[in-house]
């Protein structure tokens, strides 16, 4: 068995090699250790229980179960569309690279920068959204038993602190358990849901709602849409449980054979997840409390008591609390773990200011990109910070996580579309004649999600409940653009090559030191890759 994995890792070396990179960490994770992780980042219970009042406000049951059926069944085509290309090139380097190498020569430098960048604040703001939400989940099970007690912003983003300490504290002292720790999460998760179900199921001291109310109750009167468009409102929970499905691709430069390992991994991720989904939800629905008083909850969030009604007692609240929160730890450690391969993969190609220092992986910390791991965590930490001066604007910058994690995952699957597909005719992971009707209506649906999280829950929109995310989405994606095309002063007067932290140039014109991720014809040798190698377990 060691025999085999070391002749896989050697071959999964050779081709990363041909792919432009070196390979610098070691290969550890299996399938199972892959697609648990993958698991763990999509935290269904966390990611269902977390912004459940947007489900109570779209409709209530019927969004609940059919809308999470419905996401469920246009995320697999996405998972489907990124298995395919990630099986051609998988590199922790992910989306971008793959625009990179799909687009036409003109433009696979530009739409590379500008997916690269869409990525790098999708990561960090999901990771953010997760920390965050971990610690208003806190606050709701404190609340079980404090029910008057409403947290300040600062109390808030103290305990949100507490969170991102802990998982930058697993992520980089932890790095040879986290394999392990994604399984105890997937095991966590499964009898979690379990449990919920049992208890939901044998005590409902809320009372028992019949099957026409738990499959067909919907009441669109609390958001203020019609009825249609109020249902789709009411998608944004499930739509957000799957935002971050491709987030697993940052981790193929540690998987032992990636090419079929990761396109399986995404893959299978979706409908298990949709099966936990539903066994989570439903015991829900059939034993939901007045959805009024769930809304009414000062602190916006209302699992906990949503839990405490239905079990009919602080203890049994705080237990089924306990195990959602418990997913959301497990998921604030695997997102921000991936979060730092992204960081490190994006600085490894000069991307990003102080490139040089952020891409090297740690000689202390084995397989650790640790300042990159600081840079990801450095940025939650300040970005945190807009919640103290208004929980809108912070709300925003949580939308647009999932707004530019869709787009960058949308883009190579257009581009594979526009050039007929021919450049992933021989993927490993190949989905044949469906292929453009799958990657159409992967695309279809993020387009249509992007237009979804772009709305306010609610109308008559007032400033508190205006949904800042596309000002924000479209606004990162123009200061991209610009960033890469603009050229500073310094470029005319110094010679090239010689802009230095000190000098203005080197935050500007991103076409000066971004000339896109390598690709075998750069290398003059196998031998010669972008990055140098560290040494390696296989060595």
């Amino acid at each position: 068995m060691a025999t085999e994995e070391l002749d896989v890792d050697l071959a999964a070396r050779e081709d990363l090699q041909k792919l432009g990179y070196a390979q610098e960490m070691s290969r550890s994770r299996g399938l199972l250790h892959i697609l648990f992780m993958t698991l763990a980042i999509m935290a269904v219970p966390y990611g269902l229980a977390a912004p459940i009042a947007t489900s109570l406000v779209g409709g209530g049951p019927v969004v609940m179960v059919w809308g999470w059926l419905l996401v469920s069944a246009f995320t697999q085509t996405l998972a489907l569309s990124l298995a395919e290309i990630c099986s051609k090139y998988p590199t922790s380097a992910g989306a971008y690279y793959w625009c990179f190498r799909l687009a036409s020569p003109k433009y696979k430098v530009l739409l590379s920068w500008i997916n690269g960048w869409l990525t790098m604040v999708g990561v960090w703001t999901i990771a953010l959204s997760v920390t965050f939400g971990t610690a208003q989940l806190i606050v709701a099970g404190v609340g079980i038993y404090r029910p008057d007690w409403v947290a300040t912003p600062w109390e808030t983003y103290v305990i949100f602190l507490g969170v991102t300490a802990v998982a930058l504290v697993f992520c980089l002292f932890f790095n040879r358990y986290l394999p392990t720790i994604d399984i105890l999460c997937a095991c966590w998760t499964a009898l979690g849901i379990i449990v919920i179900l049992v208890c939901l199921s044998v005590k409902a001291a809320a009372g028992r709602r019949p099957i026409s109310f738990a499959l067909g109750g919907f009441d669109a009167a609390a958001s203020g849409w019609t009825p249609g468009w109020s249902f789709f409102i009411g998608l944004l929970p499930p739509a957000y449980t799957f935002s971050a499905i491709g987030m697993i691709a940052s981790m193929a430069e540690e998987v032992h054979d990636p090419s079929k390992i990761l396109p399986r991994a995404i893959a299978w991720s979706v409908p298990i997840g949709a099966i936990w989904g539903v066994v989570f939800l439903l015991p829900i629905v059939f034993t939901l409390p007045d959805a009024a008083t769930l809304l009414s909850v000062p602190s916006g969030q209302p699992i906990g008591v949503m839990f405490t009604l239905a079990m009919g007692s602080n203890g049994g609240g705080f237990a089924l609390w306990f195990i959602v929160f418990g997913v959301g730890l497990f998921c604030a450690i695997s997102i921000s773990c991936a979060a730092s391969r992204a960081t490190w993969a994006f600085a490894r190609d000069k991307a990003i200011p102080f490139h040089g220092h952020f891409s090297k992986i740690s000689p202390h910390i084995s397989d650790v990109p640790v300042n990159a791991l600081f840079l990801s965590t450095t940025i939650q930490v300040l970005l945190g910070l807009i919640y103290l001066g208004s929980s809108t604007a912070f709300n925003a910058f949580v939308g647009v996580a999932v707004m530019c994690l869709g787009a960058s995952y949308a883009m190579p699957v257009a581009i594979s579309v526009a050039n007929g597909r021919k450049d992933v005719l021989d993927a490993p992971f190949s989905l044949g004649r469906t292929g453009n009707v799958v990657n159409g209506i992967a695309v279809l649906w993020i387009l249509f999600a992007i237009v979804l999280f772009s709305m306010p829950a609610v109308v008559p929109v007032t400033p508190v409940t205006m949904n800042y995310a596309s000002v924000v989405f479209i606004g990162f994606a123009i200061i991209s653009a610009v960033w890469y095309m603009i050229s500073t002063p310094c470029f005319r007067c110094a010679p090239r090559g010689q802009c230095t932290p000190l000098t203005a140039c080197y935050f500007a014109d991103g076409r000066y030191h971004y000339s896109g991720p390598p690709v075998p014809c750069d290398m003059s040798s196998a031998q010669s890759p972008r990055s140098t190698p560290a040494p390696s377990k296989l060595d």
